[in-house]
């Protein structure tokens, strides 16, 4: 896997912090001189960065970029300022805090992320709002749905281990609980995709093709609905290659919602260091044109400057 934003060689954070502190405090906000620093330095050189300039204004950056920017492009700036785990807690915060609750925001986050990084993002939600994330899961979401999001955020899905022998046994589960759709097959079905490890659940899922005939998703699309259906996919995607799931997700942010910045900014933001590379492949693999070619599409200003800067396309996505 590979990301799109680097360390930056000769990193100098007193020099960012210097230049970060002209564009934001001198007449009009230099917003090019904030893309060309913060998309181009990796996390936790944004993070000296702003300690540098906490030291030399006596001024915190992110309240900086909060008071001159604003909309989308703010979004971005803000965002990538955060650690990642605290970023993920922020996310999360205002899926669950919300008006309205944010489902597809949590089916991103809690279906794609490794037991330690759900540890971390849960103490940073606990740091940041002083409340338990498994709580405000609990009060703000129903059912099914859930019960499979608590599962998640607990983080306890083995690790490495597989178990040929019980493979067959666990796909016949899964099987039934496509036919029988009873609430015990339904935790039974949960159970399985949220505790298994990936390599365990890779021999299931062929098992389940060898018994049915019929992939896993193919099922759980026909034997489901609503927002515990969409859990279900997204677990199973993620666990087959997290950044088609990725690339998917944004072109569906793209294309069918009239492009819905959040989950844009969060993906670009939360994988730039991880596998954006990779997803920007599976993109261009899957729907032709490329990630790049698609957000100057529907993006415009700085705000595309800043996503384009983060996505890093090549000569050829232009």
């Amino acid at each position: 896997t590979q990301g799109t934003i680097l360390p930056a060689p000769n990193f100098n954070p007193i020099m960012d912090a210097q230049l970060l502190g002209g564009a934001l405090q001198g007449i009009s906000c230099e917003k090019d001189v904030l893309i060309d620093i913060l998309t181009q330095r990796c996390n936790s050189q944004r993070l000296m960065v702003a300690e540098a300039y906490r030291d030399m204004y006596s001024r915190d950056l992110i309240t900086d970029l909060k008071e001159n920017l604003s909309h989308h492009f703010k979004e971005v700036m803000v965002g990538l300022m955060y650690p990642p785990a605290s970023y993920d807690a922020h996310e999360l915060w205002h899926a669950l805090k919300g008006v309205d609750t944010e489902e597809k925001c949590l089916i991103d986050i809690l279906a794609s992320r490794s037991n330690m990084e759900i540890f971390q993002m849960k103490e940073a939600y606990l740091m940041q709002y002083n409340t338990d994330l498994q709580q405000d899961i609990n009060s703000e979401t129903s059912g099914h749905f859930r019960d499979t999001l608590m599962n998640l955020a607990q983080g306890a899905r083995m690790e490495g281990y597989a178990d040929p022998s019980t493979a067959a046994q666990d796909a016949m589960i899964l099987w039934e609980a496509c036919q029988q759709k009873t609430g015990e097959h339904k935790n039974m079905l949960q159970m399985i995709l949220c505790n298994r490890s990936h390599q365990q659940l890779w021999m299931v899922f062929q098992e389940f093709q060898n018994i049915s005939g019929q992939d896993i998703v193919d099922a759980i699309n026909e034997c489901y609905d609503g927002y515990f259906q969409e859990l279900l996919v997204a677990i199973v995607l993620c666990i087959r290659d997290k950044p088609s799931y990725f690339a998917y997700r944004l072109y569906n942010a793209i294309h069918d919602f009239g492009f819905h910045n959040k989950t844009v900014i969060r993906i670009l933001i939360a994988r730039s260091e991880i596998d954006l590379m990779n997803i920007r492949q599976r993109y261009k693999e899957r729907y032709g044109k490329s990630l790049f070619h698609d957000i100057k599409r529907f993006a415009s200003g700085h705000y595309e400057s800043a996503l384009l800067a983060i996505c890093a396309g090549d000569t050829e996505d232009y």
